[in-house]
């Protein structure tokens, strides 16, 4: 591989970067339904299995086995989440790739304020846990 071709692969590799980002927001705050959206888990796990994906496999572990131990997703996810700009710094990716990752991060956690609100106050409901009836 050339030097210009590694520039322009690296080009590339930036602008999917911030299109994973751009990803998140859409999932978060979409147009078309009032910018009621999701908490962009999911789609950054997509996102950043394609981009980073050596730092994203240690992630998905870690997920499980925080929720297989506290049943708590949004733990889970939070947790999860924020490892994964550890691990790609960790791994030597590329810097926006870092950046993106860790961006990614903090919208996830901005996402989840109110489930890690829930969770402080132990009042968060766990994984097969029923809604009570009113």
């Amino acid at each position: 591989m050339t030097a210009e071709s590694c520039r322009e692969w690296r080009g590339d590799l930036a602008a999917a970067a911030g299109g994973a980002v751009a990803a998140i927001v859409g999932n978060c705050w979409p147009v078309f339904l009032r910018f009621r959206g999701g908490k962009g888990v999911a789609t950054g796990l997509g996102a950043f299995l394609a981009l980073i994906p050596w730092a994203v496999g240690p992630a998905a572990v870690l997920w499980i086995a925080v929720t297989a131990v506290s049943r708590y997703v949004s733990m889970a996810s939070v947790v999860a989440c924020l490892s994964v700009p550890v691990g790609a710094l960790l791994l030597g990716y590329p810097r926006h790739s870092v950046i993106a990752a860790a961006v990614a991060a903090l919208i996830i956690v901005w996402r989840h304020r109110q489930n890690i609100a829930r969770l402080a106050s132990g009042t968060e409901r766990r994984l097969g846990e029923r809604t009570p009836l009113a």
